[in-house]
């Protein structure tokens, strides 16, 4: 373990390769199966059993310690003001670029925390949510801007995330389908007064001048990282299976794609990726990397290779 990490990167924060994390793994137990991963990866995001117990089990340890320490704190303020002990969520985001694999991350955590047995109810939420819908974005000239900050309705995510903290017994999140691209008129998610909630999208660690930040809910904060060709060549095969799979659906957003041939259809994801994404993840997202409580350095083989915890 070194004793600090690149200094532009995360101020003070300590430095693991994937042997050093895994080794603060412990004794926690694996409690997912190949089966389960299975059910919980994205197209070509592999997960392994390894990558579990290496990454992920060591990170569930530590999320347990500050959900506990989190309680304990919570109990000592409800007994100063004399009032009836209250349980809020406890909140984590996640963050991180476009195909990065945020996704299966938040997917995997998720299950692995719900097993444990003080905090078996945790849910998920995207922020995909909170973006305006394609006619608002439309009338805003933004849809090839969908995905920066100014693509979502803030206001609405932040009454979200304020409702849910409060401890109200059912919050109401608008559904986004990737298949036609747009908010779904009149679905909801019901968040119902979790132990944990993850809270997962692009910009969840942003910035701005606004009063209230949506990071002012979180109690701690994942950013997923990568080397940016990495990221562009995940883009790109993942551009490709779903141009197979789920372009061809008639209610597909992106069917004009779907008869492509591979070498346009790769110059076309590659363009996507470097006048839109990659320009997100340059302006927006990235810098909100040293904001993060923990980053996960991944691999070209998608793979955790090298953590960060900031200690302030």
């Amino acid at each position: 373990m070194t004793g600090g990490c690149r200094a532009t990167d995360l101020a003070a924060a300590l430095s693991f390769s994937r042997g050093e994390w895994a080794m603060l793994r412990a004794s926690t137990p694996m409690t997912l199966s190949q089966a389960d991963l299975a059910e919980l990866r994205s197209l070509n995001e592999p997960v392994s059993i390894a990558e579990v117990s290496e990454a992920y089990l060591p990170l569930s340890r530590l999320l347990n310690l500050h959900v506990a320490a989190a309680r304990s704190l919570g109990q000592v303020k409800d007994a100063f003001l004399g009032r009836p002990a209250v349980r809020p969520p406890y909140v984590i985001a996640v963050a991180g670029s476009v195909a990065v694999g945020k996704s299966t991350f938040a997917r995997v955590l998720r299950a692995i925390l719900a097993r444990w047995p003080d905090h078996p109810r945790v849910q998920l939420v995207t922020t995909d949510g909170f973006l305006h819908p394609n006619r608002v974005l439309q009338e805003r000239g933004l849809m090839a801007r969908k995905g920066f900050p100014e693509s979502y309705d803030l206001r609405r995510m932040i009454r979200f995330l304020a409702a849910v903290k409060s401890g109200k017994p059912e919050v109401e999140a608008p559904v986004y389908s990737h298949l036609i691209y747009d908010i779904v008129p009149e679905e909801r998610a019901v968040v119902a007064q979790p132990d944990v909630l993850i809270f997962e999208g692009l910009n969840v660690l942003q910035a701005s001048a606004a009063p209230v930040l949506a990071s002012d809910f979180f109690d701690f904060s994942v950013y997923i990282d990568a080397e940016e060709d990495d990221i562009e060549a995940w883009y790109v095969e993942r551009f490709l299976l779903l141009q197979r799979t789920a372009f061809q659906s008639p209610n597909s957003f992106f069917r004009r794609y779907k008869d492509l041939g591979e070498v346009e259809a790769r110059e076309t994801a590659r363009e996507i990726w470097r006048s839109i994404n990659l320009v997100n993840l340059r302006e927006n997202i990235l810098p909100t990397r040293q904001r993060a409580r923990v980053v996960l350095r991944k691999r070209a083989d998608h793979a955790v290779g090298e953590v960060w915890l900031r200690q302030m």
